[in-house]
């Protein structure tokens, strides 16, 4: 009962960076709250604002570099999560 409490209180280890996908903002509009992310070893990735890991406001500008976790959306479809700009 103790091993089990433990591990389920244990930290767990964050994702190196090193190991996200990176690619460049194709357009991004901060109204809607939604955009796009090229890469160059696939198809444009769509990005939701909740997934900017930035304190304030968070929107992302065209042309900007970025990384990103690769995901699968709800609709079945791969999408960039956990973005950071670079």
């Amino acid at each position: 009962m103790y091993r089990a409490t433990a591990q389920r209180f244990a930290p767990r280890g964050k994702k190196e960076r090193h190991d996200m996908a990176q690619g460049t903002v194709k357009w991004f509009n901060p109204d809607k709250g939604y955009g796009f992310i090229s890469r160059e070893d696939g198809d444009d990735l769509f990005v939701h604002y909740s997934e900017i890991q930035m304190d304030g406001f968070k929107t992302l500008d065209e042309g900007q570099a970025v990384e990103f976790d690769i995901t699968t959306g709800q609709n079945g479809k791969l999408q960039a999560s956990n973005v950071h700009k670079m």
